[in-house]
């Protein structure tokens, strides 16, 4: 009886990768690219960066994927194009480096991912405020229809919008929501608390707070028009006295809000 393979272990591959001279960079992403992220259940992320045109037999891992090791084995350029724009930027932007042979070009092309250029994240904030400030009305406007699941779908929803504003204007890709307490309790965004601006999303998306949702514009219509966005938000006219506080708001309302 031939004795059973034993599954390809991370440690394992790294070694045969790093003695492949096609092999020029490893990166690791996910959990364990992550401090204080990992556990029982947590896999190996790798991508593994091959130079433009090599032939190497390390292809035949293409899409290995185990509970153990999950490979992504792509050339420099599909590397370098990798979440830009895309859903991968953000994993990209926190990844391990491991192995770079091109004497920091794959540590650069990391930080190109990590960092939004000028123009893009003044665009990017600008549609994501323009989406944020549409699900924030539709949401007040439904609760004073009556319609609760809606407002607090919408309430939702806006939180998504917000948090893609944020990190925009601070030319940052937004994490995931795994990741969302990590990163800012290590990388706050500037003008914001962070404990106060989870506690304002949990609770907006659980309840649909009105007033909590119009404390919390007050500070982002403020924020949007300091970074140059004011035409994106005068677009809505009359419709922003719906967003905004009508009244003082109260001491409990307050303290549970983002004071920037």
């Amino acid at each position: 009886m031939m004795p059973m393979q034993q599954p390809l272990t991370y440690h394992a591959f790294v070694e045969l990768a790093t003695a492949d001279p096609a092999v020029v960079g490893l990166v690791l992403k996910g959990s364990r690219a992550h401090d204080d992220m990992i556990t029982e259940h947590s896999d190996h992320d790798l991508y593994v960066v091959l130079a433009d045109s090599a032939t190497t037999d390390l292809t035949r891992f293409t899409g290995h994927r185990t509970p153990e090791l999950d490979l992504v084995i792509a050339p420099l350029a599909e590397f370098r194009a990798a979440g830009m724009p895309g859903f991968e930027r953000y994993a990209l932007a926190r990844a391990r480096l491991v192995l770079d042979r091109l004497d920091g070009g794959i540590a650069q092309i990391l930080a190109a991912k990590a960092r939004l250029d000028a123009d893009e994240a003044f665009r990017d904030s600008g549609e994501w405020l323009d989406a944020y400030a549409n699900s924030l009305y539709r949401s007040v406007k439904n609760d004073r229809d009556g319609h609760s699941l809606a407002a607090r779908l919408d309430a939702a929803d806006s939180i998504r919008f917000l948090l893609e504003l944020l990190f925009a204007l601070d030319r940052r890709p937004r994490p995931y929501n795994k990741y969302l307490e990590w990163e800012l309790t290590r990388y706050p965004l500037p003008g914001w608390d962070t404990g106060m601006l989870l506690d304002a999303a949990d609770r907006i998306s659980a309840t649909g707070d009105v007033p909590l949702q119009r404390h919390l514009f007050a500070h982002v219509e403020a924020a949007a028009r300091r970074a140059g966005h004011s035409a994106v938000l005068d677009a809505w006219g009359k419709d922003l006295d719906l967003m905004r506080l009508r009244i003082p708001c109260s001491p409990s309302i307050c303290t549970a809000a983002t004071a920037g």
